[in-house]
C-alpha cells in the first residue's frame, strides 16, 4: 500500500500557551494533506463535477488521537492513505510524524461520503475513482482488484 506524505511548517501562531501545537491545528494539517493528495490524483484547484463526479463529497466525521505533543516551531510530516473504500464512503488514515523518526505525534481518520449534487443523497463512487485509489488502499490485499 502506498501513501501520500507532505511536509508542513509549524509556526508560532500554531502553538498554544504551552508552546505546543494547538489541538485544532492537527485537523488543519490533515485538511492540507488530503488537499495535496487530491492534487496528486489530478484534482487541481478547480472543481469540475461533470468531468470528476467523485469530487462531490461531504465530510461525515473526523477523529484525532493526540499521542505525543509537537513542541515549538519547525516542521512535521503528514501522511495520508485510504483505510477503507465503501460503496459511497471513503475513510482516510492520517498520521502526523516528526521529520526524523516514524513515531506518531497524532493519528486520525476522516470519513467522506460521495453525494448527489442536488439531493445530497449518498451515491456510489465511480469505477474509475476506485481504480485510481487502489494503490493507496489499506483494505485491499496485494493483487486484489478494487
Amino acid at each position: 500500500m502506498r501513501f501520500h506524505e507532505v511536509v508542513h511548517g509549524v509556526y508560532f501562531d500554531d502553538l498554544d500557551a504551552f508552546q505546543i501545537l494547538h489541538n485544532a491545528r492537527y485537523l488543519l494539517l490533515f485538511e492540507h494533506a488530503i488537499g495535496s493528495f487530491w492534487r496528486r490524483l489530478g484534482w487541481a484547484d478547480r472543481l469540475d463535477f461533470n468531468s470528476h463526479p467523485d469530487q462531490f463529497h461531504l465530510v461525515r466525521a473526523n477523529h484525532i488521537e493526540y499521542l505525543r505533543p509537537v513542541t515549538g516551531t519547525g516542521e512535521v510530516r503528514v501522511r495520508v492513505w485510504v483505510k477503507r473504500l465503501g460503496r459511497s464512503s471513503l475513510s482516510f488514515g492520517l498520521r502526523v510524524l516528526p521529520m526524523d523518526e516514524d513515531v506518531d505525534h497524532a493519528t486520525g481518520e476522516r470519513v467522506v461520503v460521495r453525494v448527489h449534487p442536488t439531493t445530497r443523497a449518498p451515491e456510489p463512487w465511480t469505477e474509475s475513482f476506485r481504480e485510481i485509489l487502489a494503490p493507496f488502499r489499506e483494505d485491499l490485499t496485494p493483487g486484489e482488484e478494487p
